[in-house]
């Protein structure tokens, strides 16, 4: 899909909004339309601001009077998937770096990995008394890359991309409470307490949004399923217990001295394993499912950001439980290049990559929360 110039983006964007501020038919759906409504007039962070706040349900745009081929031309989905997309790109660090969430794609993610894994092999063969190919059966991953290596490259990648990504949100956390930007928001209303901050944090965690008015949300006209948000549900949690699974190792490892490999029966192999069941079935049938969607809900604007970010999730998957499972033979060398290579591709990219999204819309819940907060006495 052409990538549109920034100002008729807003321009465009405007207008919507303009017009659906003036219907205010779809009120009901989600927070986008009450938070539109509590805005007269649009600049670009209020846009930025609403689109990461909508979550695709598409229900709108099926149920719009004016959406094509009416003259007007509205279409909220596709509208606020576009200026998503570009928010990502302003808001990022550096800024410069910002062009790569619209070059990305499924090839360019393989190509990186594969460079990466090459990189990690030359690793390996420059260490002295590694090899490649363990005949012991020991299932040391450290004969294969050493210890002291494998913190240094991924610990220092790991610390980059968090940095890129807290400079990015709090980017774009200034921007969307800037006074003078949002000028026509209610900027001055309260921080929420507790309750509001944690509803926030509920309703994203729960994806309460792919469910509109208490309904599934759609992939065409008058068809509803569950399947997108349980798919994501399951990406969600995967990876979360990739992460704890990997952050449980660490303390084995650094506190306790017990060193790699584990039982099938520890706790770092149960999370990880049931992480990597989630990466590989959320996924795919998300990969499965945007393939089916309406277009003119705006897939295509974020294709490349979805279908390679979900072929990282998913190799990275496979590859660690492939790993897991043959660890003790000979090919376990190899998996693990390979594994590693995918991992680095996929922190590399999650500063400028789709996983952002769950990032700023979080903090769109927030604001919304801020928004919605009674006035202080």
């Amino acid at each position: 899909m052409p990538r549109a110039d920034l100002a008729d983006l807003v321009e465009r964007g405007t207008h919507v909004m303009t017009v659906c501020n003036a219907c205010r038919y779809c009120e009901q759906y989600c927070p986008v339309f009450p938070a539109m409504e509590r805005r007269t007039s649009f600049v670009t962070a209020d846009l930025a601001y609403l689109a990461n706040l909508c979550h695709n349900c598409g229900e709108c745009l099926y149920a719009c009077q004016y959406a094509p081929p009416h003259e007007f031309g509205i279409n909220v989905p596709l509208t606020l998937a576009e200026i998503r997309v570009r928010s990502y790109e302003e808001y990022c660090w550096p800024r410069a770096l910002g062009a790569s969430f619209h070059r990305q794609g499924v090839r360019t993610a393989l190509l990186l990995a594969g460079a990466l894994a090459l990189m990690v092999l030359l690793l390996s063969l420059g260490s002295s008394r590694m090899t490649i190919w363990p005949t012991d059966r020991s299932a040391d991953f450290y004969a294969v890359i050493p210890h002291d290596v494998l913190v240094a490259v991924f610990g220092g990648v790991f610390v980059f991309s968090l940095v890129v990504i807290g400079m990015g949100l709090t980017r774009f956390w200034r921007a969307m409470n800037n006074e003078d930007t949002l000028r026509t928001g209610p900027s001055a209303a309260p921080v929420p307490r507790a309750p509001g901050w944690a509803g926030a944090i509920r309703d994203a965690l729960i994806l309460r949004h792919l469910r509109p008015g208490s309904v599934d949300c759609v992939s065409g006209e008058e068809n509803r399923t569950p399947w997108r948000r349980w798919f994501h549900h399951v990406t969600l949690y995967g990876f979360l217990l990739c992460f704890a699974s990997t952050t449980v190792a660490a303390i084995y490892h650094t506190v306790f001295g017990w060193l790699a490999p584990y039982s099938y029966s520890s706790v770092p192999v149960i999370l990880g394993t049931l992480g990597g069941g989630g990466l590989i079935v959320g996924p795919a049938g998300l990969f499965l499912l945007r393939r089916e969607r309406d277009p003119a809900l705006g897939g295509g604007v974020q294709k490349g950001l979805d279908e390679s970010f979900l072929a990282l999730l998913f190799l990275t998957a496979v590859t660690g439980l492939a790993l897991l499972f043959f660890r003790d033979q000979p090919v376990m060398g190899i998996l693990l290049v390979i594994h590693l290579g995918l991992v680095l591709a996929l922190f590399v990219t999650l500063p400028y990559g789709k996983f952002v999204h769950g990032l700023y819309r979080l903090v769109a819940l927030l604001i919304d929360a801020r928004e919605k907060a009674p006035p202080s006495t």
